[in-house]
C-alpha cells in the first residue's frame, strides 16, 4: 500500500482506479446504508462520491458489503490445499480467513506451517494466520511434531500472524503449566490476541482461564455458556461447520447488547456444504432467516472479527481499507454474485471471474492481486512409517486394552461377560459422550456386535515406525458391515480405522497407508471407495468439486454400510481429538477429557 498515493488520491489530486457507482454501501460501522460511489486506488478505499476514474462500474443499485471474514479455520479441513481453498470460498464472497493450520503443524511441524504462508502469499484471498499453540494438543497421543514456546516465538512477529491460536490446553492454562504460560507471554509481548477452546468450561476454571488473557471460544454449544463467557469479556465465535453447527443453539444469546462481542467461524468445513450451501454467506443468510437484523448479521462477519484480530486494513468499505467487496440484490436473503478483491472483479455467479485468465491484465497490474495459481507441489516426508503387518486390533478378553502385551492368558478365570467404556457418538457434534455396556466375546477376544451397533475402534501411530496402537470401542457410527479408515484424525492425524470385522479394518488401514494418506471404505476385504489426500494425509492438490466428488462416493459407500451420519468421516476424525469431552481414543490410549487421563477399557 503507497499511502502517499492513497492520500493524493483520495483528496482528488490523482485519478482513481476504479469508482463504483449506484451502489447500497453497507455502513458497518454505523449501521447505515448509504447511495454513494465507492473510489478505489491501488487496491485500497479512498474516498466516496465524484471522482475521476480510469474505469467505472455500474452497480445497478445492488448492495455493496464488505468481503466476509472467517473467524477461525481449518484450510486442511477442506481436504485441499490453500490455493484450491481460495479458489472454492472466493465465489461464496469470503475474502479474509484466519486460519488455523494447526492440522498440518502436528503432522510437520514448522515446515507445515511455513508451506502454508508461503501458499498463502500466491493467493488473492486475504489469508492470514493463528499460530498454534497446542502441538501436540496433549501429551496422551503421538503426533508427528512438538512445538513448544521457544519453537513458536519466533514466528509470532509475523504479520500475516495475527493471533496465537485456539489454546486446547485448559488444564495447563489452569495450573500455570510453564510452556502454556511461555506461549501466552510470547503472544503478549508480540502484541497479538490470544484465542480459546474451552468447550463447557465455568465457574472458577473459567475465571482462571480469561484471567490468562484469553479472549475468544468458538467452542460454545448453548446460550447460557455463550453468555457466561461474554460477561467476562471473552468474544464468542459462532461455529457453523460440517461437524460441529451451533448457530441454532446460540441464536438466544444474540442481542442489542452481545452482538459486537460475537462474530461468524466454520472452523471444520467440508467441501459439500461449501459447495452446496456456502461459507461465511450461509451462515449470514442462516442468521438472517432466523430474526437476527440483516446488517447486523453483515457486521458479525466482518467488522467484529477484524476488531477483535486488529485487522485495521479490512472489514470494511472505508478509506485505506482492501477493495474487498461483495455484492447481491437482496438484503434479506444475500446471495453473493460478484465479489471484488482490491477492486478486481474475482467471482462472478459462483464462478471465478477471467481475471485469473490475465483477461484484465491492466486492472490486475494496478490492483497488485496476486493470481490463483497452484503452487508448487508440496513435497512433504513420508509420515506414513507404521507397519501393517504390526497392526492387531485382537482384544483378549482378560487383558486390558493399556497394556502392549497381548499375552495367551486364561480368559475362563474372568467374569463371564466383559464390560467396557465405549465412545458414544453424537451426531453432528465433536463432543462424545461415555456408556458402559457388556462386550460379546468370541473364542476369548472381544469382538464388534453389530446387533447392538457397537464396533471396534482404533487409532495406530504413523509417523515413528513404532506403531503404537490402541483398541476400543465405539456406538453410533451405525456400520452393519466393513470398515471405513481415515489419515485425517484431530489432532495428531494418526490412523484411525472403525469396523464390524478386524479383516476389513485392516484391508482399510492397508489401503490408506498406500494412498500416503487419505478415506477408505472397505467390505469384505475390497476397497469400495476411496479418496487419497497425499498433502501430508491431509489434502488434495486436486480441486474442491473433484475431492467433492470422491468424497460423496466414500461417503455413501460408508453409508451403503448403515451408516446413517450424514459425514461419517468427519465425525470418525473428531473421535481422537483428546481435549472435546467426554470420552476418545488416541494411540495412547482411551481418554477421559473431563479427568483428562488415560482410562482403563475394561470396567
Amino acid at each position: 500500500m503507497n499511502i502517499e498515493n492513497i492520500i493524493s488520491t483520495a483528496a482528488g489530486r490523482q485519478t482513481v482506479d476504479t469508482l463504483f457507482i449506484n451502489g447500497k454501501v453497507i455502513n458497518v460501522f454505523t449501521g447505515e446504508i448509504l447511495e454513494q460511489s465507492v473510489a478505489v486506488k491501488d487496491g485500497y478505499i479512498c474516498g466516496f462520491g465524484d471522482y475521476d476514474a480510469l474505469d467505472v462500474v455500474d452497480v445497478q443499485g445492488m448492495y455493496a458489503a464488505p468481503g466476509f471474514m472467517d473467524a477461525h479455520v481449518h484450510i486442511e479441513s477442506s481436504m485441499v490445499t490453500p490455493a484450491q481453498f481460495s479458489k472454492g470460498v472466493l465465489p461464496c464472497g469470503t475474502t479474509t480467513v484466519i486460519a488455523d493450520p494447526h492440522e498440518i503443524a502436528n503432522v510437520l511441524g514448522i515446515e507445515g506451517i511455513e508451506y502454508m504462508m508461503k501458499s498463502a502469499d500466491t493467493q488473492s484471498m486475504n489469508i492470514l494466520f493463528a499460530l498454534p499453540s497446542c502441538v501436540p494438543a496433549t501429551d496422551m497421543e503421538t503426533s508427528g511434531a512438538h512445538l513448544d514456546a521457544g519453537t513458536i516465538a519466533p514466528l509470532l512477529k509475523r504479520d500475516r500472524i495475527v493471533a496465537l491460536a485456539e489454546m486446547m490446553n485448559y488444564p495447563g492454562v489452569i495450573f500455570t503449566d510453564p510452556d502454556v504460560m511461555a506461549k501466552l507471554k510470547a503472544a503478549r509481548n508480540a502484541g497479538k490476541t490470544v484465542d480459546g477452546h474451552a468447550p463447557g468450561l465455568s465457574g472458577k476454571e473459567l475465571y482462571a482461564y480469561a484471567s490468562a488473557g484469553i479472549f475468544s471460544d468458538h467452542e460454545c454449544t448453548t446460550a447460557p455458556e455463550a453468555l457466561e463467557k461474554m460477561r467476562l469479556g471473552i468474544h464468542i465465535m459462532v461455529r457453523e461447520g460440517t461437524c460441529a453447527r451451533n448457530l441454532d443453539a446460540l441464536l438466544p444469546a444474540i442481542s442489542d447488547h452481545t452482538w459486537q462481542q460475537m462474530m461468524w467461524c466454520t472452523d471444520d468445513r467440508h467441501p459439500e456444504d461449501i459447495l452446496t450451501h456456502g461459507h461465511v454467506d450461509y451462515i449470514i443468510r442462516k442468521a438472517i432467516g432466523a430474526g437476527v437484523d440483516p446488517v447486523r448479521a453483515i457486521q458479525m462477519g466482518t467488522i467484529n472479527c477484524a476488531r477483535y484480530f486488529g485487522i485495521k486494513n479490512a472489514g470494511a468499505i472505508a478509506p485505506g481499507r482492501r477493495a474487498d467487496m461483495v455484492l447481491f440484490r437482496d438484503i434479506l436473503n444475500p446471495v453473493i454474485e460478484k465479489v471484488f478483491v482490491k477492486g478486481v472483479l474475482v467471482a462472478e455467479n459462483g464462478q471465478l471471474s477471467s481475471i485469473h485468465t490475465q483477461a484484465q491484465p491492466h486492472i490486475q497490474a494496478r490492483a497488485q492481486v496476486p493470481s490463483l495459481e497452484i503452487p508448487e507441489t508440496m513435497k512433504t516426508p513420508e509420515t506414513m512409517n507404521f507397519d501393517p503387518d504390526a497392526v492387531d486390533f485382537s482384544i483378549l478378553c482378560i487383558s486390558d486394552n493399556q497394556t502392549p502385551a497381548r499375552a495367551q492368558l486364561d480368559y475362563q478365570t474372568q467374569s463371564p461377560q466383559a464390560r467396557v467404556r465405549v465412545i458414544q457418538v453424537m451426531p453432528d457434534q465433536v463432543v462424545t459422550e461415555e456408556v458402559i455396556m457388556d462386550a460379546r466375546e468370541e473364542d476369548g477376544e472381544l469382538v464388534s456386535d453389530v446387533e447392538r451397533d457397537m464396533l471396534k475402534i482404533a487409532v495406530i501411530e504413523r509417523y515413528s515406525g513404532k506403531t503404537g496402537m490402541t483398541t476400543g470401542f465405539v456406538t453410533g457410527l451405525g456400520l452393519s458391515k466393513g470398515a471405513i479408515a481415515s489419515s485425517v484424525a484431530h489432532d495428531s492425524h494418526n490412523i484411525i480405522v472403525a469396523g464390524a470385522e478386524d479383516a476389513d479394518m485392516l484391508e482399510a488401514v492397508k489401503a490408506v497407508k498406500q494412498m500416503k494418506g487419505g478415506f477408505a471404505v472397505v467390505c469384505d476385504r475390497e476397497v469400495l471407495a476411496a479418496l487419497p489426500l497425499p498433502a501430508a494425509g491431509l489434502m488434495s492438490h486436486d480441486s474442491l468439486q473433484n475431492v467433492n466428488a470422491s468424497m460423496n462416493s466414500v461417503v455413501k459407500a460408508a453409508q451403503s454400510l448403515g451408516s446413517i451420519l450424514s459425514d461419517p468421516f468427519m465425525t470418525l476424525g473428531f473421535l481422537a481429538l483428546p481435549v472435546i469431552p467426554k470420552l476418545k481414543i488416541t494411540d495412547r490410549g482411551l481418554v477421559d477429557v473431563e479427568k483428562f487421563t488415560i482410562v482403563r477399557l475394561f470396567v
